[in-house]
């Protein structure tokens, strides 16, 4: 009998279970994958997210992988160029954007350090339920019983699926996107917006920099079919210093993508259940949240539930307090990024960034908007709106 069952061990729930059990719970983290195991992300933590990760005593082991910390950022839009960083939370100026074959074994790792059981290459097929409730998991390696259990499992999560948890809000997918490595360009973090499309870049382990092409949702079908092609056409065209450099370099790997960016908030708790990260929330990579947005969700369940899982009553309040305020903290951004993945609002857009590029002070503020700093509504001071509305020289 465990205190808490964690379904999925990565950005979400690796750290859910690690915190659980710094508390003294008796913790479970499976996956369905064998550990190491990469897959499809933008890679970059933002500032808060960093910060959690001092917080929680692991910057040091990601600093140690030779991540390259991120500490200026490039934002361009046709002929409006913004540059520069945020502020900072906690001291911490600098984002990174670790390999997930090396990031997530790192955060599993302090899970296990913590005194969590790690399984992977375990897939949960069903749950287990008394009277309307859910007090386990049954795997493909045997049945395990559990006070609460976290679906952490992501965007498609089987734990969401087999609770039934309603999707509360939702909006269509707005953009594809494809990625691939390369050794050779020399980059800040940098994201390109054209009339076709998007392009970013994220320096990331080993000298290797993965750039991302992002196209609106109804060319899909269209791009699929012959993705390379697609994919050197859209940074050819939206970001040509960029694919200068990928010219004179080479490419790691093959070309890998999705259709498949959901936008939604699920309910994200019932009788003896959760959902964290990805499996409660989902939204475009465009803005680059994901990774910071679990930590924050696992922070906040840790410690909403951590002193109730011996009381049902009580368990199902926390619950039910976490679940109101994920998606207080996190409607905001979950709103903008569908603006910024929309074609339509690019003149806004435009409008936004030369209004932030005419100072440093607007600048620094943008940025840390952008990262979660500080509220977006905050950046939208007068003296903003006032330089957004103002006539453009001819």
């Amino acid at each position: 009998m465990y205190d808490v069952v964690v379904v999925g061990a990565r950005c979400a729930g690796a750290p859910t279970a690690m915190l659980l059990a710094r508390q003294g719970r008796r913790v479970l983290l499976l996956d369905r994958s064998a550990f190491p195991a990469n897959k499809l992300s933008t890679l970059y933590i933002q500032q808060p997210g960093i910060a959690r990760l001092a917080r929680w005593g692991l910057l040091d082991a990601l600093r140690a992988t030779g991540c390259p910390p991120l500490d200026h950022v490039v934002y361009e839009l046709g002929d409006v160029r913004v540059e520069g960083c945020c502020s900072g939370i906690d001291g911490i100026r600098a984002a990174y954007a670790p390999r997930r074959s090396i990031l997530d074994p790192l955060l599993a790792g302090a899970a296990v350090d913590a005194g969590a059981e790690f399984r992977d290459d375990c897939r949960v097929t069903g749950l287990l339920w008394e009277d309307d409730r859910v007090v386990g998991v049954r795997t493909d390696r045997g049945d395990e019983r559990a006070a609460l259990v976290v679906g952490a499992d992501g965007m498609r999560s089987t734990v969401a699926g087999l609770t039934g948890a309603p999707t509360t809000t939702s909006h269509p997918p707005l953009t594809c996107a494809y990625y691939a490595f390369w050794d050779g360009p020399k980059t800040h973090f940098e994201m390109y917006e054209g009339d076709t499309g998007w392009v970013s870049a994220v320096p990331t382990n080993d000298g290797a920099v993965l750039i991302a092409a992002y196209y609106p949702q109804q060319r899909f079908d269209e791009v699929r079919h012959d993705a390379r092609a697609a994919y050197l056409d859209n940074v050819r065209t939206n970001a040509p210093r960029l694919y200068e450099q990928m010219e004179r370099g080479r490419q790691i790997g093959g070309v890998h993508g999705t259709g498949d960016q959901q936008n939604f908030f699920r309910r994200a708790h019932g009788p003896g259940w959760a959902l964290v990260g990805d499996a409660g929330h989902h939204k475009d990579s465009l803005t680059a949240r994901g990774i910071s947005d679990a930590f924050m969700q696992a922070d906040l369940l840790a410690e909403s539930v951590g002193e109730h899982l011996a009381d049902r009553t009580r368990l199902d309040a926390a619950l039910a307090g976490y679940d109101r305020e994920r998606e207080q903290r996190l409607m905001e951004n979950y709103q903008a990024t569908l603006l910024v993945a929309q074609a339509e609002a690019r003149d806004k857009r435009r409008a936004l960034l030369r209004a932030v590029g005419s100072s440093p002070e607007l600048t620094t503020r943008y940025f840390d908007a952008v990262a979660g700093i500080v509220p977006l509504r905050e950046l939208y001071t007068p003296e903003l709106m006032a330089l957004m509305s103002a006539p453009t020289a001819p």
